[in-house]
């Protein structure tokens, strides 16, 4: 704390004020209609959060970031990153906070930004000014402030949990703010239950009412006709037998109508409401606003393509991808990776590996194939199944028969060539005549001495 309260020392007499006029913070109720309110029908996270669909939505997506492991990253000489360890930054990745493991850290902390538009991280120094702990406030607790000069500030209230007894004002060095779809100002995120509350809204309502409907032993209300005229007292008499004998928990009871009087069933039917398609079609928009293929949370039929990997890949690209890369880079800049005074670059990455980590059949073609290719040495691929490593496979290697462009365009030339040179001729050793008559006649001579003797 003592280092938190270091930092507030340049905030000084600057004129602070909320960033919008709404105090910072995009309302947490909406009315769909006037007078919504006052009717228990306005929008909130807490109404949208019943829905099914939202709620699958919301889950599913921080469920399956929260599994990808925070890796510390260093830039390599070759230019590429490579996993390191740091004990300025690594503790703090491994265990966030006290109360909270590293998932439900990031589960935390996207599930505000999906349902509040913004997420806010506290970070906790220790004397040296190193982050030893993180903590994600609620939302609903911060206000974001812009001073006369432009500076950013969060005012922050009481939060017993993440240690703040009290009121404060903190610069932006000591918050780390993630936030999503900033339409109106760029420090005021957005969630998607701004787009999907009324189609949450409505599948909550359609809930209730079957709800009611089936608690009313199915049997819809209607209107009890007598033949003639009746009194006003007579009226609310009927009316109050009836709903006492024959609706709620006596729903469903025989009744005896005498005078002529008829019972006229007056609401719609489920069917005729088509509820059904009501509530898929809610589903499927609320999975629209999140970008959430459908039968993710299970609207509709899975595609017929039986390529698992493809599937992942889209859901990836147009759901999950920018959350990621946004989550990096808030660590990135919050830890102060980017600026060390060492030299050395570092980041931070999260292991997409984790969303194949029950996919056998994607790992062990995946390694394969990068095996295949000379991207992965064997030892690496054996890592992703907990295998140890093996001797001789700590490099990558390929098949010999490999061959460049520009090897094979030299081969063409040497196989223009005849494939065996001619013997060079040997230079004639000069001897004068006298040798060559010597050399003749002494062979001469053993000539004619093997013929005498035969």
């Amino acid at each position: 704390m003592a280092s938190l309260l270091a930092a507030l020392g340049n905030i000084g007499k600057k004129q602070l004020s909320a960033v919008d006029g709404r105090g910072g913070w995009w309302p947490l109720v909406r009315e769909p209609f006037s007078g919504a309110w006052q009717k228990n029908q306005e929008c909130t996270v807490e109404t949208g959060i019943e829905s099914p669909a939202l709620f699958s939505c919301v889950t599913l997506i921080a469920g399956d970031i929260a599994k990808l492991r925070i890796k510390l990253v260093e830039k390599a000489d070759w230019g590429g990153f490579i996993e390191t360890e740091s004990p300025a930054f690594s503790p703090v990745l491994r265990q966030p906070n006290s109360f909270q493991t590293h998932v439900q850290f990031k589960e935390y902390w996207i599930l505000s930004k999906l349902t509040r538009g913004n997420t806010y991280v506290l970070k906790r120094r220790d004397a040296r000014g190193v982050v030893v702990a993180l903590h994600v406030l609620d939302p609903a607790r911060v206000t974001p402030m812009v001073s006369d000069d432009g500076s950013v500030y969060y005012q922050l209230k009481t939060d017993n949990i993440s240690g703040l007894a009290g009121d404060l004002l903190v610069p932006a060095s000591e918050i780390i703010h993630d936030r999503f779809n900033c339409v109106f100002h760029p420090l005021i995120g957005l969630s998607p239950i701004c787009a999907s509350g009324l189609a949450a809204l409505q599948a909550v309502s359609i809930q209730k009412n079957s709800s009611l409907f089936f608690s009313n032993g199915s049997m819809p209300g209607g209107i009890l006709t007598a033949p003639g005229k009746i009194s006003d007292d007579n009226a609310d008499r009927l009316k109050r037998h009836w709903e006492e004998n024959y609706t709620g928990q006596n729903a469903g009871r025989t009744a005896v109508l005498g005078d002529g009087l008829t019972f006229t069933p007056i609401r719609m039917s489920s069917v005729d409401a088509q509820l059904i398609e009501q509530l898929k079609w809610s589903a499927e928009v609320i999975a629209a606003t999140f970008h959430v293929p459908a039968y993710k949370i299970n609207v509709g039929a899975v595609p017929s393509n039986n390529n698992v990997e493809a599937l992942d890949s889209q859901y990836y690209t147009q759901c999950l991808q920018k959350l990621i890369e946004d989550f990096e880079a808030c660590l990135d800049e919050g830890l102060g990776l980017h600026a060390r005074k060492d030299g050395k670059l570092l980041g931070t990455e999260l292991d997409l590996r984790g969303l194949l980590r029950m996919d056998t059949a994607a790992k062990v073609k995946a390694g394969a194939e990068g095996i295949k290719a000379g991207i992965f040495a064997p030892n690496e691929a054996r890592q992703w199944f907990d295998l140890k490593p093996v001797d001789g496979g700590d490099e990558p290697f390929l098949q010999q028969q490999n061959w460049s462009l520009g090897q094979l365009s030299d081969r063409e030339e040497i196989d223009d060539k005849p494939a065996v040179a001619p013997p060079e001729k040997l230079p004639e050793d000069e001897v004068t005549d006298e040798e060559l008559e010597r050399t003749f006649h002494g062979a001469l001579s053993k000539e004619l001495d093997s013929l005498e003797y035969a």
